[in-house]
């Protein structure tokens, strides 16, 4: 590869290797607007139907087979002890048996950056399958052995592995994506998450797995994309900035970019990592407590905890929460409203896919807080419709209409942008803590609103949406005043423009250098 690089590798301070702009001339290779490589694509899909797959799939599937595990733990209670168990310890067992999995999450987004940094990005989701086929195991053998802890022990380790590739797989995705369609890839996540609650609604259909006889095997099915992604995903290379960056594999990184991008394609790519690598030289990866002690990733940080900590307490929960209410005032038969909810399921998913199409065209600020401004706009009709419910007939069904609208919102912009801006905000050595440390307030902020929306709903009934109202709203305020655009930046050119923004004057030096730099690049092209 052909390349002059400008470089100040002085210690500075801490020791630490300093970063400077680089000036690189690359090859003149005329850039073509295109589609992804297959090979791409069918990595990503084989990452994805073991990653954030199967956090969708357990979160909607446990929801069908509710009064089945709970008949089979009172069956299970008088075989050894003579007698009915009390609905308190029922009720108790069941909410252990549902709620465990968000603990199993929390440890699992705790531990997936290391896991990530010391196994690699494939080698930590096929790790991460075992946890999959053992809960699968340990699920289905809970009714013929008798033993309804079992589904406890199951949960938390599905759990595990939904923590551990909620956080894992995004890696994955955005490393091996070109710049100029990271957003698109990163979209997956979102598609796939989408794409498990969807399948999880549908396959407890009464018609399907969700009837008293199957919940065995329709808690045991998560086994599926776990054995999917061990039959499919080594076939595909491992990350490539992994390689080159973390492992110095400079055969194995080319060989890679050449797999998923193609030989005429790569070169990009390589020079943009190249970039990276010789900024980051003596540069370890850092641990998630150096993130805090760091005052150039303090609003990236910042950023990030807030994103994933909005994206559970928006109000997507109780929008679902109240869609069964909406539905039958609006006269939809009960029986019905199994079907409805699946049209919600594939209305979120449908955005997903609509998103992906649209992040790198608008770009991300757009969506972002366009999704935030509009759910405020839904939230607040929605308190004013759910109040008057009773005033005119067709009031339950602008209701209904908030409730699709609401949930195409989300999708839109939070639901999906979220993820694309927890790998874009940060460099290779400050990732993986960056995604163990959003994962862990994601899973933390899940648990919280799991812990105290009983409480907000009955303490306030229609009025709760006007505090998801407020968080949407300063969600939105402080994006638009805070985070800049990322589209079709590298990780170093969002790096610089940080700290022009909010570093220290030295930092904004550094980063108009790096400004220069691109344009050197550009006119050398």
């Amino acid at each position: 590869m052909n390349s002059e690089a400008g470089l100040d590798t002085s210690d500075s301070g801490g020791g630490q290797a300093k970063k400077q702009p680089l000036l690189l001339r690359v090859p003149h290779i005329q850039r073509k607007s295109r589609f992804p490589n297959l090979t791409l694509v069918l990595a990503a899909c084989a990452a994805c139907i073991g990653g954030t797959f199967q956090y969708g799939y357990n979160i909607s599937v446990i929801n069908a087979p509710t009064k089945p595990v709970q008949s089979f733990i009172n069956e299970t209670w008088i075989h050894r002890y003579g007698t009915h168990i009390q609905e308190g310890i029922l009720t108790l067992l069941w909410s252990v048996i549902v709620s465990v999995f968000t603990l199993g999450g929390f440890i699992g987004a705790s531990v997936g950056g290391m896991l990530a940094i010391r196994f690699g990005r494939k080698g930590a989701l096929l790790l991460n399958s075992v946890f999959a086929l053992l809960a699968s195991l340990l699920m289905g053998l809970s009714y013929p052995t008798g033993v309804f802890e079992l589904l406890i022990v199951g949960r938390f380790l599905i759990g595990l592995n939904a923590g551990i590739g909620i956080c894992v797989q995004p890696l994955y995705l955005g490393e091996i994506a070109p710049k100029s369609l990271r957003g698109a890839m990163a979209m997956g996540t979102s598609i796939f998450i989408t794409g498990g609650i969807l399948t999880g609604q549908v396959v407890g259909l009464k018609e399907l797995l969700g009837g008293d006889d199957y919940w065995p095997i329709l808690l045991s099915t998560s086994c599926i994309p776990a054995i999917l992604q061990f039959l499919i995903l080594p076939w595909f290379p491992e990350s490539p900035r992994y390689l080159l960056i973390d492992k110095g594999d400079d055969i194995q990184c080319s060989k890679a970019l050449k797999q998923l991008h193609g030989s005429e394609s790569y070169h990009y790519e390589r020079e943009d990592m190249e970039q990276e690598r010789v900024a980051m030289l003596g540069v370890k990866p850092k641990k998630p407590w150096e993130l805090f002690m760091d005052p150039n990733l303090r609003w990236q940080l910042l950023t990030i905890m807030l994103l994933n900590c909005a994206q559970q307490l928006n109000g997507i929960n109780a929008i679902y929460f109240y869609a069964n209410y909406v539905f039958t005032r609006a006269g939809i038969p009960v029986e019905k409203i199994p079907y409805i909810t699946i049209g919600t399921g594939a209305c979120e998913c449908l955005t997903a896919l609509t998103c992906g199409l649209l992040v790198e065209s608008l770009g991300r600020r757009i969506l972002i807080i366009g999704g935030y401004s509009l759910m405020t706009v839904w939230c607040a009709l929605l308190t004013v419709t759910l109040t008057f419910q009773d005033a005119n007939p067709w009031v339950p069904y602008l209701s209904m209409s908030c409730v699709f609208a609401f949930i195409l919102s989300f999708g839109l912009g939070p639901g999906g942008v979220t993820n694309i801006l927890n790998t874009e905000l940060f460099t290779q050595p400050a990732r993986p803590a960056a995604y163990m440390i959003g994962g862990s307030v994601n899973w933390l902020s899940f648990f919280f609103i799991g812990m105290i929306f009983p409480f907000i709903v009955n303490g306030l009934q229609q009025y709760c949406f006007l505090v998801f109202l407020v968080n949407c709203c300063l969600v939105a305020i402080y994006i638009f005043f805070t985070v800049p655009e990322t589209k079709n930046k590298t990780f170093l050119q969002i790096e610089q423009e940080f700290q022009a923004l909010y570093g220290s004057k030295r930092n904004a030096e550094d980063a108009s250098v790096g400004n220069l730099s691109e344009l050197l690049n550009t006119a050398d092209m």
